[in-house]
């Protein structure tokens, strides 16, 4: 179907979901306008987003949920599926084509590396008339916050998923181990080293559980507040910098990594450790402390006692550091949002589309499912079985988190409130993770000094290549972490300076973007 694609079949996959349509007679819904007589035919392509259901299904042309979406919308979807581990340079791959589907996912915001500059292009249609005559519900629904990350020159460009809360990332121990170990919840990074050095003499496999690049392992980089990502600048004296100046912090963070590697702490092979093999690992009982998203809690907890049936999941306060705090770092409003080509044929039932996502119909199917089938309801009350395979939370979790492509992704309040963990888990977010995350300085649009070098560039949850490759090496003891200063002086003769000129004047100038301050 198209070249980006077909160019690489290995890694992108491409499915038709061709799906029911509802009599004409059904078409009435809860927002008080009629869907269209005809079905609406558009193509649209999403990162897989690491979902086992999503990357293990043979066809999701035979999916059953598919189907039942295109139902109740009336749609026909061409889904484009975009590996997760790839989705940056695939997504380049696209535009550079200049094969771009109906409808085009984008992690974040209009000025994301993913977008590689295409909405300043022209490649995608303004949506604030659509919006006013077919969106109206997602308008009231969605936060301004959030309509403002997906807009560009004054004008919206994307119908967003947003985020209430920022502090989205949690700490995860093993607490049938702790409990094992007869240690109370660590708070101290000291205090965690304890308690990964008595997991080590357990025998647990991976006391900590690292991957590659430290994505969604870069807790004690948070205790420090030396995150070296995109949204993390500071004010230091009359100075705009990167939290990766404070060279004290950064040795300490990174001495701590180096501590666990050298004990024994993190997987020798960490730096390698795929998304993958790092979910299997832990849903396989061999780690004792790991990050993920809190939302995952119960899901993961469900999967992991298949196979180890004692084992109890907790969320825990992340190590606080010197300054007390830490945490991870804080998500921005928008986590996905919808791109509409400039070139489609009816954008306006695209938009109807979206706009039904946030209706109370779309929110009973993509809460709980088919009535009849994984739910019922007598006298207005819903009878719903969570799941307890791990297949069958896999496709829970597709359901409800990627095919309902518009919602407050925070949690899913519906399934939760039916029962006394899920009543546990609104709770962490209330408590918990209410108090902890670290933020920085974040300016929108995204730095074009930063952009013209891919080695310097940050990401949202990852730092510069040029970073990573000296973090890494100073873990496994082929760099002195005492060298330090030398790769921040490195990173300035690379392009660093032009970022550091940019940002300080971009600081000093509100008018020339949007600069937004800390919201901890």
């Amino acid at each position: 179907m198209k070249k980006w694609i077909s160019a690489s079949m290995a890694t992108v996959m491409t499915v038709s979901v061709l799906t029911a349509c509802a009599k004409p007679a059904e078409q009435s819904n809860t927002q008080g306008s009629s869907k269209p007589a005809e079905k609406t035919k558009f193509s649209i392509s999403m990162r897989t987003l690491n979902f086992g259901h999503v990357e293990k299904s043979p066809n999701l042309n035979e999916d059953k949920w598919a189907k039942k979406l295109g139902e109740l919308t009336n749609t026909e979807l061409d889904f484009i599926l975009v590996p997760h581990k790839e989705y940056e340079q695939k997504m380049i791959q696209m535009f550079a084509t200049n094969d771009i589907p109906d409808v085009v996912m984008s992690s974040g915001g209009v000025n994301g590396r993913d977008m590689a500059g295409s909405v300043k292009a022209g490649v995608f249609l303004p949506l604030d008339d659509l919006l006013k005559e077919h969106g109206q519900n997602l308008l009231k629904k969605v936060p301004k916050k959030a309509w403002e990350q997906v807009s560009y020159q004054g004008k919206i460009y994307a119908i967003p998923e947003y985020l209430s809360n920022p502090s989205r990332r949690a700490t995860f121990i093993r607490k049938d181990l702790l409990d094992q170990a007869g240690l109370p919840v660590p708070k101290t990074v000291d205090e965690y080293m304890t308690v990964l050095r008595k997991f080590k003499e357990m025998g647990v496999e991976n006391p900590y559980m690292g991957r590659e690049n430290f994505k969604y392992a870069d807790t004690f980089f948070g205790a420090y507040d030396v995150y070296p990502y995109l949204t993390m600048y500071k004010q230091q004296g009359d100075q705009i910098v990167p939290k990766f100046f404070d060279t004290e912090n950064m040795t300490k963070a990174l001495q701590v990594y180096k501590t666990m590697f050298d004990e024994g702490l993190i997987n020798k092979e960490f730096a390698t450790i795929n998304p993958t093999v790092f979910k299997n690992t832990i849903l396989s009982g061999k780690a004792g402390i790991f990050s993920m998203n809190a939302n995952e809690l119960i899901q993961w907890e469900t999967q992991l006692k298949a196979n180890v049936p004692t084992a109890k999941l907790e969320i825990i306060p992340s190590p606080v550091g010197p300054d007390g705090k830490g945490g991870y770092y804080l998500y921005g409003p928008v986590p996905r949002s919808y791109f509409i080509n400039k070139k489609v044929k009816d954008p306006a039932a695209i938009v109807k589309f979206f706009d039904w996502m946030v209706s109370d119909e779309a929110e009973k199917f993509f809460t709980f499912g088919i009535e009849g089938d994984t739910y019922t309801e007598a006298n207005g009350k819903i009878d719903y079985k969570a799941p307890t395979t791990p297949q069958a939370v896999d496709e829970e979790r597709y359901r409800q988190a990627f095919l309902w492509m518009v919602q407050d992704t925070t949690y899913n309040k519906g399934t939760l409130s039916l029962t006394e963990e899920g009543k546990r888990l609104m709770n962490v977010y209330d408590t918990t993770l209410a108090n902890e995350g670290r933020d920085g300085i974040t300016f929108e649009p995204a730095l074009e000094s930063s952009m013209k070098n891919p080695d310097i560039s940050p990401g949202s949850d990852q730092a510069p290549p040029l970073l990573l490759q000296h973090m890494i090496k100073m873990v496994y003891g082929k760099e002195p972490i005492s060298d330090w200063p030398k790769v921040i002086e490195e990173w300035k003769s690379k392009g660093g300076n032009e970022i550091l000129k940019e940002t300080n004047e971009r600081f000093k100038n509100k008018d020339s973007g949007t600069v937004s301050m800390p919201r901890k």
